[in-house]
């Protein structure tokens, strides 16, 4: 058990230290340089069943205080709720920026569903008149009214090609304090956004809930066709960008929030559980190292520090307790920025415990054919 508790206290100690600065929550938009010229920019929604959080998101949309010229295009992908709808009272009523409903067809053989709506959009926005950013956002995302300017004015005055946002997710009830700063936490655990940020460092992520990209990088990437098949295509998008020569840049959000709802654990657990699975490339091998790796991390500290107490030494406690300070320790910042008590960063072990479990049911579905299921679709792991 010392040794455990040793080896887990080493993995910490290179997490805190080396492993970008990951734990840090201060990688937000830099100050605002406006730039001599505002470039047109296309709002790109796409919408499956969203008629009950649009209420919540799209206006904010609709009043963005852009200099330049702006038009959102809201792509209602075979919604049965009425989202077109919705949409299209809430422009009548709220005024702001021009608002198009879009309808495209079933999607393709070998597109996600979500990727061929935002082509769509992409598409139409092209032809209407040549947009020179399309700003990407999820349907149930709110913007401050000065978000498109700053995220544009980041892109223009650093020369940057995509520009990403990680939207503050909501925080009301228990399960959501207790997993969404930990789901953000182990984002940027995955993803150090300091690395992201390196154009030297091959690390590349995005987050799909706002992403700003330069039309001419997606097209020089190929975008959306090339990665029409992802299912975690917010980060497979930051890849393609990245991989072509673009610079790209992700931060935490300030004035950029989710409205969607997850009251209950099992809302939280579908949001993870979906896509989990194709994070490890729908590899046994991954997820067996991703098995050992999350228990020896997060589960090793406490049942060191207790074991040891209870009688298996002292320093299985010593070292299984010094471990646990440095996790609690780098959790801190999250917590912080999503206003919850520092006390709650105790809790990391048995939050990483639900999260080794929702991975493994995420293979677990994949391996029954289900895969990673979402607004009544379902993706396997993509063909060659």
């Amino acid at each position: 058990m010392a040794w455990i508790g040793a080896g887990s206290l080493v993995a910490w100690l290179w997490l805190w230290l080396g492993q970008g600065f990951f734990w840090r929550t201060d990688v937000t938009l830099p100050e605002r340089v406006d730039p001599a010229r505002w470039p047109t920019v296309a709002v790109v929604v796409p919408a499956r069943d969203e008629a009950e959080v649009l209420p919540r998101s799209l206006p904010s949309l609709l009043a963005q205080k852009y200099p330049g010229r702006a038009e959102v295009f809201l792509v209602d992908d075979s919604s049965s709720d009425g989202t077109g709808e919705v949409a299209r009272a809430l422009a009548r009523d709220h005024g702001g920026l021009p608002l198009t409903v879009l309808s495209p067809p079933e999607p393709e053989p070998g597109w996600t569903g979500k990727l061929w709506a935002v082509r769509h959009g992409m598409r139409t926005a092209a032809e209407r008149g040549g947009a020179e950013f399309w700003l990407l956002t999820d349907a149930d995302i709110a913007h401050e009214p000065d978000s498109l300017r700053e995220l544009v004015a980041a892109a223009t005055t650093t020369g940057l090609d995509l520009v990403s946002q990680m939207a503050r997710l909501r925080v009301a009830t228990g399960w959501e304090r207790l997993i969404v700063p930990a789901f953000v936490y182990l984002f940027g655990q995955l993803y150090p956004f300091r690395w992201v940020n390196r154009a030297g460092n091959r690390t590349a992520a995005a987050a799909g809930g706002c992403v700003l990209l330069r039309r001419e990088a997606a097209e020089r990437a190929g975008l959306p066709d090339s990665i029409r098949q992802a299912v975690i295509d917010d980060v497979s998008l930051a890849r393609a960008v990245k991989r072509t020569g673009g610079r790209i840049w992700l931060g935490l959000a300030h004035g950029v929030d989710s409205v969607r709802p997850y009251p209950r654990l099992a809302e939280l657990w579908r949001m993870v559980s979906r896509s989990a699975y194709a994070q490890l490339r729908h590899s046994p091998l991954l997820l067996a190292g991703t098995v050992v790796g999350l228990a020896l991390v997060y589960l090793a500290p406490p049942v060191a520090l207790v074991a040891g107490a209870a009688g298996l030494g002292a320093p299985a406690a010593v070292l299984g307790g010094a471990a646990w300070a440095v996790m609690t320790g780098t959790f801190v910042p999250m917590l912080r920025y999503y206003r919850q008590p520092v006390w709650a960063a105790l809790l990391l072990p048995f939050t990483a415990t639900l999260y080794l479990l929702m991975t493994v049911d995420s293979a677990v579905q994949h391996h029954r054919g289900r895969g990673a299921a979402w607004k009544g679709r379902t993706y396997g792991a993509p063909t060659r």
